[in-house]
């Protein structure tokens, strides 16, 4: 018996278990999980707002009141197929893309501002 035996414990050898390798199902779970929160939570959400827009732009019609991506705010005077043309004061008119419209204010407000 060595002295160093009563301040050491001695380590018993024992047989090591082999290591359970993961199954195929929990090493594909994960990146699965993952992909179907990020579609929730970021993809879906995204092609909903996209969708409203599209719908939006679809209904413009002249003497509807828009306002710009840019802020500028007027009223629709001529609808094409990518440029609208938006009149933000008496004589002033402004050729704008159609998804540069960000939204549509209700009749009269810019008359009340």
């Amino acid at each position: 018996m060595n002295p160093l035996d009563f301040l050491i414990p001695v380590a018993h050898a024992q047989a090591a278990g082999a290591p359970a390798a993961p199954s195929m199902m929990s090493t594909l779970l994960f990146p699965v999980i993952l992909i179907a929160i990020m579609y929730f939570l970021m993809i879906r959400p995204q092609m909903k707002r996209q969708k409203e827009h599209k719908a939006m732009l679809d209904k413009l019609s002249k003497g509807d009141e828009v306002i710009t991506s840019g802020g500028i705010a007027g009223t629709v005077v001529a609808l094409g197929d990518a440029f609208i043309t938006v009149e933000v004061a008496s004589g002033v008119q402004l050729r704008v893309q159609k998804g540069a419209i960000a939204s549509v204010l209700p009749k009269g407000t810019l008359k009340s501002a």
